[in-house]
């Protein structure tokens, strides 16, 4: 019984942006089963709505089962309870406000925040406000890893608003942005959307899908070199998080056939 719902879990967590359909033999060989084994375990998964066979191609996709349990685990507050051990030993680490955030349409929204030894950054609660997707190294650090086609839909023909002088809505200069992004790994502005504020921002990835962004920030003059002194601890924060919220399938391991 055990072992059934393992190979179930591992199923489930096969299915990526890049891997979107399985086949019986494919799940069969990619987890060294028997294709009986294989098959019975997808028809069972289709049974109870996790999965939806194309009777054309006789191929898997996720099924509408995983998007109720998706909506739930968005309003359950598990999130925040994962990541805020990360986020305070983040803010110990650099004394900076730290925020997790996650994408809300044309958003980023803040699920989880610790505020700075220096006090807030608002007068109001940080969870639940949105960051535009222009705006910001918070917002910018995730944006900037969808895929192209995915975010010009998003930013192209789109009006932008302008929060200061700095703030970018250009989309061709944007997109350059974006592709600085990815190239350095993290995104540092600035005053882009609060006057007088730096943010530094990573993504964080589910396996290799962009999830969201962790991001630590404060008063300008608190970064007089930069986000160089605050980088590596910032990606060890969000690599711990990453592992907090990622439970990969054990592919390695191939399973006795039954």
């Amino acid at each position: 019984m055990l072992q059934t719902v393992d190979r179930a879990l591992l199923v489930l967590l096969a299915f990526e942006r890049t891997r979107p359909d399985w086949g019986v033999t494919e799940v069969a060989e990619e987890f060294g089963w028997d294709t009986s084994v294989a098959q019975r375990l997808l028809a069972t998964l289709a049974g109870r709505g996790f999965l939806v066979s194309d009777p054309a191609t006789r191929r898997y996709r996720i099924g509408p089962a995983v998007l109720r349990l998706g909506r739930l685990w968005e309003r359950s507050g598990t999130l925040e309870l994962l990541s805020r051990p990360v986020l305070e030993e983040l803010r110990r680490e650099t004394g900076d406000t730290v925020l997790l955030c996650v994408p809300d349409s044309f958003h980023m929204r803040c699920v989880a925040a610790v505020e700075g030894e220096s006090g807030p950054l608002r007068y109001y609660p940080l969870v639940g406000e949105l960051y535009p997707a222009h705006a910001g190294a918070t917002s910018k650090s995730f944006y900037a890893y969808l895929p192209d086609d995915q975010r010009h839909r998003l930013f192209r023909g789109r009006p932008m608003a302008r929060f200061t002088e700095r703030t970018q809505t250009d989309p061709d200069r944007l997109e350059e942005e974006f592709r600085q992004v990815r190239a350095r790994g993290y995104a540092w502005t600035v005053g882009e959307y609060d006057a007088g504020v730096a943010t530094l921002a990573v993504p964080l990835f589910l396996g290799r899908e962009p999830y969201g962004s962790l991001s630590l920030g404060g008063a300008e003059e608190r970064f007089p070199e930069g986000p160089e002194d605050r980088l590596d601890a910032l990606r060890r924060a969000a690599h711990a998080l990453e592992k907090r919220l990622t439970t990969p399938p054990q592919r390695s391991a191939r399973r006795t056939q039954n």
